[in-house]
């Protein structure tokens, strides 16, 4: 039940063919700030993880980028991030704080600087334990063996081993099992904390009343800014898991734990609207409702509780470029200005509103760089009826996956897929023995000629078209494959922030607010919150 979001759709736009420019958080957050295709800023991987997972990593959305944040706080609004950001934070120590939300434009944080995961939370399971079983714990017993038989055959006078080299590597292989039982063991109290502004303030994070914390901050942020204009980017936890809700919500909803987080979630957005009227800013104030990516059908509990979401009569999810894993809410209300009730089909995408908030702020699109959302004001207020977006490009990880193609004189919506993911199992929606798909290799078939769809007539993307079914098959291709080249010459070389270097666990980089042995513990929330 989530009559207040159900609210915002009956008194603005539902955009019904919104787009995420990435079906995974980091890249399509960091799209969403910048206006641009996650490529651009290097934020986009080549390796097979596609987002930041530990808060000792040294990647992130990089400091030349110029996001909407920090465009309108330069026009003076006041700027806040309350929430997730999971766009990095350290470079080279660890209080740089150069990918902080602080360094984009934010003027005041509330939040995680990584994502919420299971392991963040006792009794919900590991997201890595599936990939250390499968990577590391046979080439450990390789190892492992190997040396035991060295010693052996070397003991026995079968094979002259030096045994400095056996003591150096047997040293070695003890000391990186134990760095790393160390770091899965504490991963909750390295990686899993609360920061206001630049000071952790809980760490390990606590779940206890965590979306009603952030709320209040929410509503405390509006009412400190209600005689000047403000940016607030509210980011919820809800409902990527770990999943959790309140003793108000627990138990309440038809579907579940996920349902009670989706519920507390609405009634949050309900506190949002309600402290805008109690300012009568409600006329005055533009809102808008997403999500990063589709629904983690993967997501299943032990129990087989459906922890994932559910994305309708969408194929696939989260990982994926089918219609599932990029199709997302998009719901922009503004009394008064922007028509209530009104449902828009045409192709849009959530790096729009990086145009859309900078021009409405009065402030100037940057000139040296290319952006890719366009302004959805004329769109939105009925002067044009068709989306600026001929074509959008669906990126899985750094590797150009699918492009959509909506002709300006057709309704037709063409998408070409140059490789799918390999479901596993093959019959099933998603790729359940890796918790999500990946982008290369034996993980993706490659399509030649590529696989073609009408969405306007086949959402759910069941049947791919042929020569014998679209007469036009082979120049609808050829266009998309033009517009491919045009793409690809406008894109330029930079820095990858999510390489296995960047995406590595640096101890140098580790924030603590305590020392490594308490555990890094504190909880000055609790503390501020008792006093």
């Amino acid at each position: 039940r989530t009559p207040y979001i159900d609210r915002l759709a009956k008194e603005g736009v539902t955009l019904t063919q919104h787009i995420a420019a990435s079906p995974l958080c980091t890249p399509s957050r960091a799209a969403f700030l910048t206006g641009r295709y996650p490529i651009r800023s290097g934020m986009a991987a080549f390796s097979r993880v596609g987002v930041f997972l530990f808060s000792a990593s040294s990647g992130g959305l990089p400091s030349e980028e110029i996001t909407f944040s920090k465009l309108l706080k330069q026009r003076g609004y006041a700027t806040a991030l309350i929430g997730k950001w999971h766009l990095g934070m350290n470079c080279e120590s660890s209080n740089d704080f150069c990918h902080h939300p602080l360094s984009h434009g934010f003027d005041y944080f509330y939040g995680l600087t990584v994502t919420n995961l299971r392991d963040c939370k006792p009794g919900q399971g590991s997201v890595f334990l599936k990939g250390i079983q499968k990577y590391l714990v046979i080439p450990v017993q390789i190892l492992g063996v190997t040396l035991v038989s060295l010693a052996v055959v070397h003991y026995v006078g079968l094979l002259k081993v030096p045994f400095q080299a056996l003591g150096y590597c047997l040293l070695l292989t003890a000391i990186s099992l134990a760095v790393l039982i160390f770091f899965f063991y504490h991963f909750r109290h390295l990686n899993c904390f609360l920061m206001r502004d630049h000071q952790i303030i809980q760490q390990p994070l606590s779940y206890e009343n965590l979306t009603q914390r952030l709320t209040t901050e929410a509503v405390q942020f509006i009412g400190r800014n209600t005689d000047v204009p403000f940016l607030l980017v509210l980011s919820y936890l809800h409902v990527h898991t770990a999943l959790y809700a309140s003793n108000m919500f627990r138990g309440k909803s038809k579907h579940g734990l996920y349902g009670d987080a989706v519920e507390e979630m609405d009634w949050s957005v309900g506190q949002i609207l309600n402290v805008l009227e109690k300012y009568n800013l409600r006329n005055k104030t533009l809102i808008y409702f997403s999500s990063d990516q589709g629904a983690h059908i993967e997501e299943i509990s032990s129990s087989g509780e459906v922890h994932g979401g559910y994305n309708g009569i969408y194929k696939g999810g989260k990982s994926t470029n089918w219609e599932g894993g990029i199709r997302v809410p998009g719901l922009l209300r503004w009394p008064g200005v922007i028509p209530a009730g009104t449902y828009m089909d045409e192709p849009t995408s959530n790096m729009d509103i990086f145009p859309t908030i900078v021009k409405l702020a009065g402030a100037q699109l940057p000139y040296d760089r290319i952006i890719d959302g366009h302004d959805l004001m004329p769109l939105l207020q009925g002067k044009v009826t068709r989306s600026k977006h001929e074509f959008l490009f669906h990126y899985c990880n750094a590797y150009l996956n699918a492009v959509r193609w909506h002709p300006g004189n057709s309704e037709s919506v063409w998408k070409a897929f140059f490789f799918t993911p390999n479901f596993n199992p093959e019959d099933s929606n998603g790729c359940y023995d890796s918790h999500v798909c990946f982008c290369h290799g034996g993980f993706i078939t490659r399509h030649d000629p590529p696989l073609l769809f009408d969405l306007s007539r086949d959402p759910e993307e069941k049947v791919p078209l042929t020569p014998k079914t679209e007469r036009r098959f082979y120049e609808i291709l050829r266009v998309i494959q033009l517009a491919v080249a045009n793409h690809t010459r406008s894109l330029q070389a930079v820095p990858d922030q999510l390489s296995w270097d960047n995406l590595l666990w640096k101890p140098w980089l580790q924030p603590c607010c305590s020392s490594l042995f308490q555990s890094c513990y504190c909880d000055f929330e609790s503390e501020d919150s008792l006093l």
